[in-house]
């Protein structure tokens, strides 16, 4: 063989191993190229997914932070923390989503709670306020949820399920940390003590034994209300009539024996009592606008296109059984008064 020959042999068999060289290469990159940016889309994809199914769950999480904390803004505070977790978790290794969901914003509450209390945010006081009055701090009151006498939206609707009125939110706040999760969670979501117990710190015996303590004094400070909502009005315009009136007579008459009227400066308990207070609501008839509270009928003071008092009234067996009232301005700063005229 000549050395021309040979080094064209030579050179071919150089071109050939460098042609292989460099589209093995290429290739590499473009396989490199298409998986990272399947792996990424792949990523957005499953984050979107997520995101997806966790807004699904959003309202009841909302409306179990609402009834762990009696506040719109923190409960709100809490469902995003509960996002943040679920976002820096292999959601993978949940099998239950909205279980876990649940249980995390349990826990995430009931944090929020020990820090109000730590801070002094939360003064004591039994189911119908006993214990609280002047010189005690009163209640804290809870945030109420207030729509037009048309009716509840549907977000709302979601938030109030299972008839959680003013009262029940009021008896709330009285409860303990453990107790009040262990009773909403329970009670009003129905999660198993089996899962309660880890985020109180206790067995499930002992868990199932918050929740009945709690549940005992539910029943002691929240009516089981009249359902029927023209019903209820014909009670609260009856009780806004006598006070118009100064007629004490059918003031006693629309009051339930053992009616508590509640508020942050106090509580006031039995009709007489209440009645002799009612004179307070005569003068304030121009200024009342009627809305339902947290479902239920109720009233709102407005003054100067600005809310000054929301009335809450819990109607049992055709009498007024419970008045709460909330007047503080961080509860009322988010109503719109344009929304009662909806």
């Amino acid at each position: 063989m000549s050395d021309r020959t040979s080094d064209r042999m030579s050179g071919a068999a150089s071109g050939a191993a460098s042609g292989t060289a460099i589209g093995t290469a290429i290739g590499t990159a473009i396989g490199t190229a298409i998986g990272t940016a399947s792996g990424t889309a792949s990523d957005v994809s499953d984050s979107e997914f997520l995101a997806r199914r966790f807004e699904s769950h959003r309202p009841r999480l909302r409306a179990v932070a609402y009834r762990m904390l009696g506040s719109l803004a923190e409960a709100d505070d809490a469902v995003q923390e509960v996002w943040l977790k679920l976002s820096r978790a292999d959601a993978s290794d949940i099998d239950n989503l909205a279980g876990w969901l649940t249980t995390v914003v349990g826990r995430v509450c009931l944090d929020m709670l020990r820090s109000r209390r730590s801070r002094a945010e939360e003064p004591l006081a039994g189911p119908d306020g006993s214990g609280a009055g002047s010189g005690d701090g009163g209640l804290r009151m809870p945030e109420p949820v207030v729509s037009p006498v048309s009716g509840v939206d549907p977000e709302q609707e979601a938030l109030l399920a299972d008839s959680v009125g003013l009262a029940l939110l009021v008896v709330l706040e009285t409860l303990g940390p453990a107790e009040r999760l262990a009773f909403v969670l329970h009670d009003l979501f129905g999660v198993p003590f089996d899962d309660i117990a880890p985020l109180v710190g206790r067995t499930p015996a002992a868990a199932r034994q918050l929740a009945s303590r709690a549940r005992r004094r539910v029943r002691g400070g929240a009516p089981v209300v009249e359902a029927d909502v023209e019903r209820q009005w014909e009670v609260v315009e009856a009780f806004l009539g006598a006070a118009r009136d100064g007629d004490f007579e059918a003031l006693v008459a629309v009051l339930a024996p053992d009616v508590v009227a509640r508020s942050a400066a106090g509580v006031t308990r039995g009709a007489t009592a209440v009645a002799s207070q009612a004179a307070m609501y005569a003068h304030l008839g121009r200024f009342v606008r009627r809305a339902l509270v947290n479902g239920a009928a109720g009233l709102v003071v407005v003054r100067d296109g600005r809310v000054e008092r929301v009335l809450s009234f819990a109607v049992a067996e055709g009498r007024i059984a419970a008045i709460d009232a909330v007047a503080e301005e961080d509860r009322l700063a988010a109503l719109d008064v344009a929304l009662l005229d909806a």
